[in-house]
């Protein structure tokens, strides 16, 4: 049993999900699995939650209710829901690839379990809730049909970072799976890392690119990846777009896909860089775009240059607004929980007043639909993409 502290006894009597250490009254829980009563200090319930560390957490809630049993029933219900939701997703004929659990948006902080054409990809985010697995992967084998089921531990033993990639059960997906997203090919890899070779919450503003903003345009895209917005694109009739990833990988990646939709390489070119070498090069040269998509990773490291989007942001902005043809647009985009939209909408201003350009916000985007949110945890809605047309 844990005691919470007055000041935070709203908080969690209105649905917020995680466990904060400086809510406790008294010891901090440090046994990761465990199941704790969270009660305020007259010793009325609030709610369940199970210990697991996670970034400044230390777990996780998962029910409000004193006389609900965290077992296989609780996990069975749980993924029923999820799935019932989604089922929109499940009967498309157009996308075959999206989130069917996304944590604290369907009750079960720590886990996210995505759906690639009959195969699912369990994401683990804290030790916690991996003491769970068997009991999960019970209850899930049982709610619904699957080819195989793969996972991905996100998390840290130690000073050991695990982040292992692993088959678990049923078929072994083909490398490359492909996909399809909105009509469009993807060639995905289980066993790359902590990624398979495409955001799933991007569907939404690839599909918008792709139907809005694409024809006939010039488009680069930077922290390109494996050069899934290229492809939206180009197959909405861009006439030329450039990808821009300082990882040697994402060429061939980028390639497959490209080939993978009947797109040419003679126009839609990859470049591997620094992208800020790559935009000291475009000035030389100068380059003009009409669309330049900035997608950035929330930090990353090169040979040249430790990047963080809280402090660097600005300058990526900055940078390309000088890349912008006249009414250009920049598609300002990032997954940093940490960043409210308030201050990254300053960051995207400070970019343009550097230039001296004013500019006017065209339509932002949040997580799609698949990727259900918790309201009362501001974190939970971490994507924000606004496009940005220059004046």
């Amino acid at each position: 049993m844990i005691v919470i502290k007055r000041k935070f006894k709203q908080n969690y009597k209105t649905g917020f999900p995680i466990l904060l250490k400086e809510a406790i009254l008294g010891k901090v829980p440090t046994t990761e699995g465990d199941i704790v009563q969270l009660v305020d200090d007259a010793d009325n319930y609030l709610c369940t939650a199970y210990v697991g560390y996670q970034n400044k957490g230390l777990g996780w809630v998962l029910t409000y209710d004193s006389e609900e049993k965290i077992n296989y029933t609780f996990f069975y219900k749980a993924f029923q829901r999820s799935i019932e939701l989604r089922q929109k997703f499940y009967n498309s004929t157009k996308t075959n690839a999206f989130r069917i659990f996304n944590g604290e948006g369907d009750g079960i902080g720590g886990l996210t379990i995505d759906y690639f054409d009959g195969y699912y990809m369990f994401n683990w985010y804290n030790k916690g809730i991996y003491q769970f697995k068997d009991k999960i992967m019970d209850a899930f084998m049982n709610v619904t049909s699957f080819k195989g089921i793969y996972e991905k531990r996100r998390f840290e033993e130690g000073d050991k970072a695990l982040q292992g990639d692993a088959y678990v059960c049923g078929e072994e997906a083909p490398t490359p799976l492909v996909i399809m997203e909105n009509g469009n090919y993807y060639a995905l890899d289980f066993n790359d890392g902590g990624m398979v070779g495409l955001f799933l919450d991007q569907r939404d503003v690839r599909n918008c690119i792709q139907k809005k903003y694409a024809s006939g345009k010039s488009v680069l895209n930077m922290f390109s990846y494996t050069g899934g917005f290229s492809i939206a694109a180009a197959v909405g009739g861009a006439n030329r777009t450039v990808s821009v990833d300082v990882a040697k990988r994402s060429l061939e990646w980028t390639q497959e896909n490209l080939y993978l939709n009947d797109l040419s390489l003679m126009s839609n070119e990859i470049i591997i860089t620094d992208v800020f070498d790559y935009f000291d090069a475009a000035y030389k040269a100068d380059a003009r775009f009409d669309l330049i998509v900035l997608d950035p990773p929330s930090h990353s490291k090169t040979k040249k240059k430790i990047f963080s989007v809280e402090k660097d942001y600005v300058e990526l902005i900055n940078k390309s607004v000088r890349l912008l043809n006249k009414e250009g647009v920049i598609v300002a985009s990032t997954n940093h929980s940490g960043l409210s939209r308030e201050k990254f909408m300053q960051q995207i201003e400070e970019g343009f007043k550097a230039e001296k350009a004013s500019y006017k916000v065209l339509e932002e985007f949040r997580l799609p639909e698949d990727f259900r949110v918790n309201k009362k945890f501001e974190g939970s809605n971490y994507l924000k993409v606004i496009f940005v047309q220059k004046g």
